[in-house]
């Protein structure tokens, strides 16, 4: 088994890349600053309400999330690089679609539906081939590698989508994004293979709790009558849905005090974003996945309480604050699909983490609408963020319970695994 040649880097790097493409989903807020300035212009390129503004990214969340339960089946089933390829095109042609109308439902059909749908088979596409390379110790790591690209987009798609909409208008740009993702991902997809089956890493240490953890391969069916899917479930839907709910505001609250530099907040929020997925990743490889997620829930919690305090014209706290929540809503992408892993086994993990994963479009959708409601309707976000830090210190309560279902760990191996939820 030494003699197969490890492609792990290489797989993780090109699932790195498709993310990067993918993570377009965290420049909404550039897109829907564009919007409500041609609705309160009344220019007549966008009859929409006000209160509808969050409605695509709130269904593409909801969509990508869903989604990614069929295209993990099909990732485990079939191989990654297909998943990818559909991804690519799906996401290419709503973005494409969009280019054509500014009607609300054809951006709820392209962006909300289509490009939905290509985020979900994109990113279910990146994280099994590569954490399959790789041995247990460097799940965390490797997931957060790969993960990273999906919040570090916004680095650069801020910027260009900012110069993009000056130079030809929110319409040409989501034409030049959608022909260029449509590429990028489907060429980067022909570089992901899963490893042969059998495949064990030279360097994973065969220790009795290894072994016990290899040999956790749980059904979908019966990961669904364990209490640790319901735990992980509700603790991604809340602290996903709050973190998404400034990532989609997030340049509104910065255009009132930076103007036209608005992007520069949604960039540093992306690299924040970015860096909390790696550093979790690495972390939670080291002190457990529910230690790093208490820690992660109410340090998040704190930070978005602390926007009640700050106003647009303090330029550095609102940069500072936005970077803290990024990092601390990344941490989220790298810490659930590792505990999935740790859980439920590699075996079952694509749909296995869809079906996790559908948390994290339940609370895009809800925490951003109702967002938007409670800021159209009492002009203040107040309300949110307190519901919002609230949930998140209730949920930081319920990681400390949530551990691996050690009793089905032991009737399948017949090992005891409590060495195996203690790590986890």
């Amino acid at each position: 088994m030494n003699r197969i040649k490890n492609l792990g880097w290489r797989v993780t790097m090109a699932g790195l890349g498709i993310n990067l493409a993918l993570g377009i989903l965290y420049t909404w807020s550039i897109f829907k600053m564009t919007i409500k300035e041609s609705i309160e212009s009344g220019d007549g390129l966008f009859n929409w309400s006000l209160a509808s503004l969050n409605d695509p990214y709130a269904v593409c969340c909801l969509v990508f999330a869903f989604a990614m339960i069929f295209a993990g089946r099909i990732q485990d089933k079939l191989s990654p690089r297909i998943t990818a390829v559909i991804g690519g095109v799906l996401t290419g042609l709503g973005l494409i679609l969009i280019s054509f109308s500014t009607a609300w439902i054809s951006w709820i059909i392209g962006f909300g539906i289509l490009t939905g749908m290509g985020l979900g088979f994109g990113y279910a596409s990146a994280t099994p081939p590569a954490i399959k390379w790789f041995p247990p110790a460097k799940t965390g790591m490797i997931a957060g590698i790969v993960v990273a690209g999906f919040g570090l987009a916004s680095v650069y798609i801020a910027p260009l989508a900012t110069f993009l909409i000056e130079r030809f208008g929110l319409s040409q740009a989501m034409l030049i994004f959608g022909i260029a993702f449509l590429v990028i991902v489907s060429g980067l997809a022909q570089l992901l293979v899963n490893p042969p089956e059998g495949y064990v890493h030279p360097d994973t240490v065969h220790t009795k709790a290894s072994v016990a953890a290899a040999a956790v391969n749980f059904e979908p069916g019966r990961m669904l009558r364990t209490a640790a899917f319901y735990k992980l479930w509700i603790i991604f839907c809340i602290a996903s849905g709050a973190g998404l709910m400034i990532i989609g505001s997030v340049a509104g609250m910065a255009k009132q005090g930076m103007g036209g530099m608005a992007w520069v907040v949604v960039a540093l929020m992306a690299v924040g974003n970015a860096s909390g997925r790696v550093v979790a990743g690495i972390l939670s490889d080291r002190i457990g996945r529910a230690n790093t997620l208490f820690i992660m829930l109410v340090f998040q919690a704190v930070i978005i309480f602390s926007l009640l305090f700050i106003t647009p014209a303090q330029v550095v706290f609102l940069v500072l604050a936005a970077m803290l929540i990024g990092f601390n809503y990344g941490t989220n992408l790298s810490l659930f699909p590792s505990a999935t892993k740790d859980f439920f086994g590699l075996k079952n993990f694509g749909v296995n983490y869809g079906l996790v994963f559908s948390a994290w479009g339940v609370g895009g959708f809800i925490f951003p609408r109702v967002s938007q409601m409670i800021v159209a309707y009492a002009n203040s976000p107040r309300m949110a963020y307190i519901l919002a830090a609230g949930l998140l210190l209730a949920c930081a309560a319920l990681a400390l319970t949530t551990k691996a279902p050690v009793a089905d760990t032991e009737t399948q191996t017949g090992f005891t695994a409590t060495a195996v939820a203690e790590k986890i």
